[in-house]
């Protein structure tokens, strides 16, 4: 496998494309953030991820970002870059998917992509995205508070993005044969295509994607959710796995929970620990000191047990929580309130191990811990690794090992199991 170079939208889809990657036996680092000019790597990686926060941001923001993190990973020895975004699609009629792969795709080539990662339900057929068994804008996704997610047809959703042309490679033609498939890629991009859309509904056509993508003439970047990456690691991972660093044994545990999603609240409430829990509006009225109160209280109490601090609420709570305070107030508060709980919990309660549900309250906890650089461990579900790195934000730079999940991800036991796969 040449080396891989990913940008990532935000820290829980980094995570996805990077544990199922370094479970396939692929060695795999996950940088938060774009790194600064003087930071090197490790020469071992295979596949480099670059985790932004660019999902919701700006449209010009997240291009700009992106190619940045773009020109690092080149020279840094990448020789295949790959945009990884929701296996969701997530993303608004301004962006931030068509901006960014406009902006990554080489002037005289293509993105091909797909987010279709059937391990975690995903799946894409005739254009349209499937999560399970339901088209996407009859999922969950539907009611998603800030990129709620109504069409399904993935090419019309693209083509509102970009000015470029968009077109579906359907089914039979990923079936038709690896070089047929490439002769398909390339002819599509002669005739003017810009993007293109693949049609995959098991692992087996996306082995077919990437055992073609060799053969493809054409200049390209690739695109979607983890699945890609994963048959690329298929075909030339050692399939051993990697294990993170090790974290000292003991210690309270911490849950962090911000995410709306249907499975996140499946979570919380089979959850049978202490549970304190975030409201913006009592934080708008009352500042973070109550919640961080509380989370030092339950932490002191809680023994072995994880704590869970909880700002996961159904779809009608959180529209009236967006209708008073504004959307993008209510979503700041409570990643800064979780953030802070996290930071609290590691810099004076001696938490070592973090669960975070949620790729905008990942985004915030990571930044206030001051990670920089994650090593990828064992997989706790599909798409949901244990990674471990140094909080530089806490005296001492402790070693922390954090599972930071997207919200639809993992079984509604995971705050429970998830602690038996930990480092």
């Amino acid at each position: 496998m040449s080396r891989l170079g990913v940008i990532a939208d935000d820290v829980t889809g980094a995570c996805d494309v990077a544990g199922g990657v370094a479970a396939a036996g692929v060695r795999t680092s996950v940088y938060l953030g774009v790194p600064g000019a003087d930071a090197t790597d490790d020469a071992a990686d295979e596949c480099l991820v670059v985790a932004l926060k660019t999902r919701t941001v700006p449209a010009e923001q997240a291009v700009a970002e992106s190619a940045e993190a773009a020109r690092w990973l080149r020279a840094h020895g990448a020789t295949r870059l790959y945009q990884k975004y929701c296996s969701t699609f997530d993303s608004t009629d301004r962006g931030n998917i068509g901006p960014v792969a406009d902006a990554l795709a080489p002037v005289d080539g293509i993105s091909v992509g797909t987010p279709a990662t059937p391990a975690a339900g995903r799946t894409q057929y005739l254009g349209h995205l499937f999560v399970g068994d339901r088209l996407l804008s009859e999922s969950s996704m539907r009611d998603h508070p800030l990129t709620p997610m109504r069409d399904s047809d993935l090419v019309a959703v693209l083509s509102r993005q970009t000015s470029s042309r968009v077109e579906l490679v359907p089914l039979p033609t990923v079936r038709s044969g690896a070089t047929e498939l490439a002769a398909e890629l390339d002819r599509r991009a002669g005739a003017g295509a810009r993007h293109l859309l693949v049609d995959a509904i098991a692992d087996s056509d996306l082995d077919a994607l990437a055992a073609a993508l060799d053969r493809v003439q054409t200049p390209l970047v690739l695109g979607g959710g983890a699945g890609i990456a994963l048959a690329l690691a298929r075909r030339t991972g050692h399939g051993s796995g990697v294990a993170a660093e090790a974290v000292p044994p003991g210690g309270p545990r911490l849950i962090l929970s911000g995410s709306a999603s249907l499975r996140t609240r499946e979570q919380v409430a089979a959850f049978d620990g202490p549970v304190v829990a975030v409201d913006p509006l009592a934080i708008d009225r009352e500042g973070t000191a109550p919640v961080l109160a509380a989370v030092r209280a339950a932490l002191s109490a809680s023994g072995d047990t994880p704590v869970l601090v909880s700002a996961t609420v159904g779809p009608e709570r959180v529209r009236d929580a967006q209708q008073r305070l504004g959307a993008e107030r209510a979503a700041g508060l409570l990643e800064s309130a979780l953030a802070s709980a996290g930071l609290l919990g590691v810099a004076e309660l001696g938490v070592r191990r973090l669960i975070v549900a949620g790729g905008e309250t990942s985004g915030a906890a990571v930044a206030a811990l001051g990670l920089r650089r994650l090593a990828v461990g064992r997989l706790a579900a599909p798409g949901v690794p244990w990674t471990t790195g140094a909080a530089a934000a806490v005296g001492g730079s402790p070693t922390v090992a954090l599972l930071l999940k997207s919200g639809n991800f993992g079984e509604p036991d995971l705050f429970t199991r998830a602690w038996e796969s930990a480092p």
